[in-house]
């Protein structure tokens, strides 16, 4: 059987090689041959790790022929990470010029090492906003990430290389990282899985932050079952990061078929059912028909919330790289340093305020999910802008695509939300995402509600055609 990674997703593909049915370097080569034929196009790599990556490969086949126990469950799985993840010998760009004269990271970040320890094959970095401050991956130093679906629109930001390479059937699996958006925010728009769990439920020791108090590490997939395997293999408590939850590892695999009977789901309402597209509102009431959901639920104030979130990503984000807007600030992409440069001029009670906001914010969602399971919300206002495009027109207003993009995904980021971006069946139509929210720590239901409208064809991420 030939096996290619836009034909099977991770799990697939981990099977066929275990059994011997394919080899893990069969699937490597496949895969860079790919990226080879796409990525001039697309523009999702910004370092092909070719050499190392076969040299992974090979060692897998000789342990399967030999018979060597502990053969990982993702064993010979092609992955890619946003080029903000420490790879060791590799210097970390974080989407900067300024970075590319740093030293080589002398490990690997822990989630690259925990992918790594299940088998998993990392084959290259992808490219993203600079510093991750942006909704759009047009970066001015490493280029523009392009949709596969579309290739005059943008794949969405700050992750999206990693969006737009698993949309196009690059690679299976990638890791990115969400700190208003950046993970859900492509996903929607490139039509596949974006997951971003719990606030410091996954460890960022050795990832490259933006604005530490919003960060979150995040995973791209074509299917549920991916996204759910990969999670149990990045989970658990680290040292590294001061951040990083000691909540008790959950296996998500084992419970994603056990169908959503009993959960209590309903549809935001108020600030989520206005600022969006008819289609955009259009898909979140096609997954709530699926479910059979009618009930509404208000979540006061979230456009405060979003509000908040913006100057603490501000505030902390220009905080980080103050000592290089003074010394280098002609090194930066203009978009970015002019955000950082308003960031510096915040006034202090401003960032203050926006925490005391942030406790009650959360103490809200807190109150809220004593009463439900699950919230349904869009996850961007509209389709993919057109790639340059500085203006958009939503429900007939005109507004600025960057800061209107993470609408629908700040407020949960906000406080530490779990939340899934799932692509909704669209046939011949450009791409769009539903989020689904729950309590901290219920990553679960999350994933048990996707895995259902999964097999009843409400929701599937099939490959662009390129």
């Amino acid at each position: 059987m030939s096996w290619t990674v836009e034909t099977a997703d991770a799990i697939a593909i981990a099977h066929a090689i275990r059994t011997e049915t394919v080899t893990a370097e069969t699937v490597v080569r496949q895969t860079l041959a790919r990226i080879e034929c796409y990525n001039e196009r697309l523009n999702c790599f910004t370092q092909i790790l070719a050499q190392q990556a076969l040299a992974d490969a090979q060692e897998m086949d000789r342990a399967i022929a030999h018979h060597i126990k502990n053969i990982g469950f993702l064993t010979g799985v092609p992955f890619g990470v946003k080029n903000l993840f420490n790879i060791a010998g590799e210097t970390t760009l974080a989407g900067s010029k300024i970075n590319a004269s740093h030293p080589p990271a002398p490990t690997d970040a822990t989630a690259i090492t925990r992918l790594k320890q299940a088998g998993a094959v990392l084959v290259g970095s992808l490219n993203m906003d600079e510093y991750a401050y942006g909704f759009v991956t047009e970066n001015h130093h490493y280029g523009i990430t392009r949709n596969p679906h579309d290739l005059t629109r943008i794949a969405g930001g700050s992750s999206g290389g990693a969006a737009a390479a698993v949309a196009a059937g690059l690679l299976p699996l990638a890791l990115g990282s969400d700190t208003n958006g950046s993970v859900r925010i492509p996903a929607a728009l490139c039509g596949i899985y974006g997951f971003k769990p719990t606030y410091g439920r996954l460890s960022r020791a050795g990832m490259q932050l933006l604005c530490s108090s919003l960060d979150h590490v995040g995973i791209f997939a074509r299917s549920v079952r991916d996204i759910a395997s990969s999670f149990d293999f990045l989970q658990g408590e680290d040292e590294q990061d001061p951040v990083c939850t000691r909540h008790p590892p959950e296996p998500l695999m084992s419970q994603i078929n056990l169908g959503c009977r009993g959960l209590r789901i309903a549809i935001a309402r108020d600030y989520f059912q206005t600022g969006a597209d008819p289609e955009a509102l259009a898909v979140v009431q096609q997954v709530a028909q699926a479910l059979d959901v009618t009930q509404e639920v208000s979540l006061p104030e979230s456009h405060r919330a979003q509000a908040a979130a913006f100057l603490i990503t501000a505030a902390e984000s220009a905080n980080r790289h103050l000592p290089n807007l003074r010394s280098r600030p002609q090194d930066f992409d203009p978009a970015t340093r002019d955000r950082f440069f308003a960031g510096t001029l915040l006034p202090s009670p401003w960032y203050i305020q926006s925490q005391r906001f942030r406790r009650w914010y959360r103490d809200q969602m807190r109150e809220t999910f004593r009463h439900l399971d699950i919230i349904l919300a869009p996850t961007t206002p509209c389709v993919a802008p057109p790639i340059g495009q500085k203006t958009i027109t939503i429900a007939g207003q005109e507004t600025l695509v960057r800061p209107n993009l993470g609408r629908f995904t700040q407020p949960f980021s906000f406080v530490g939300l779990p939340a899934l971006s799932i692509p909704i069946q669209r046939p011949n139509q450009l791409p769009l995402g539903v989020q689904l929210i729950a309590a901290p720590y219920n990553e679960s239901l999350i994933l048990r509600v996707a895995a259902t409208l999964e097999r009843r064809g409400v929701i599937a991420a099939p490959i662009a055609p390129l």
